[in-house]
């Protein structure tokens, strides 16, 4: 992570196997770490970033899991930030920038499209081992 990240207070992790129910369980788990940290459901940056999220899991689980069993979301937040990242341990590093100028760049378009909309940023970061990877996605609240 970045400095930036670092500096954030709050944290969540959450572990699970890479399978199709993974992606309501990291949303739901997404509102109820929200509320915890005092970020209202109807706040506008928590329905895109919930989007965000599922997109992000659903390709994990879709591309990542034949190598990658599991999953991780990573969450933090500060006074004015929410950042979180999905992990999978696929060495494939997509290019975010380059799908959101492809013409159907499906998920990852969506992704990007609605990070920089809300004057977010997207960001891979490989593992140390350049055996996986994180997605990184920090949203102004």
């Amino acid at each position: 992570m970045n400095n930036r990240l670092e500096t954030l207070p709050r944290r969540h992790v959450l572990t699970m196997p890479a399978v199709g129910s993974a992606v309501r369980t990291a949303r739901e788990t997404t509102e109820q770490v929200l509320v915890e940290w005092g970020i209202s459901r109807r706040h506008p940056t928590v329905d895109p970033a919930l989007l965000i999220l599922g997109e992000l899991v659903t390709n994990s689980v879709r591309h990542a899991a034949v190598l990658s069993p599991n999953v991780t979301v990573i969450y933090a937040s500060g006074p004015d930030t929410f950042a979180f990242a999905v992990h999978d341990r696929h060495p494939y590093l997509p290019s975010l920038y380059a799908s959101s100028t492809a013409q159907g760049g499906g998920g990852l378009a969506t992704v990007v499209e609605l990070t920089l909309g809300l004057g977010g940023t997207a960001v891979v970061r490989a593992d140390a081992d350049y055996l996986g990877k994180s997605i990184w996605i920090t949203l102004p609240l």
